[in-house]
């Protein structure tokens, strides 16, 4: 399951590590992605990975 937010779609960057003798070595930076259990638009409970962004600006419905 390839880590994706379930609203933003939000995912893993990719870029360089940069040492002071500017040596580049590969890197991937995370998204910061939640399981959490929301309601969908179907009314449904699932456990999905949403994004912290998502979360905090009301984009998904989470199930008490």
């Amino acid at each position: 399951m390839a880590r994706v937010c379930y609203a933003t779609g939000k995912k893993g960057m990719s870029g360089n590590n940069r040492s002071h003798a500017m040596n580049a070595s590969r890197r991937t930076w995370k998204a910061n992605l939640q399981k959490v259990s929301i309601i969908d638009e179907n009314g449904e409970i699932k456990k999905v990975l949403v994004s912290t962004r998502a979360l905090r600006s009301g984009l998904v419905k989470r199930a008490k």
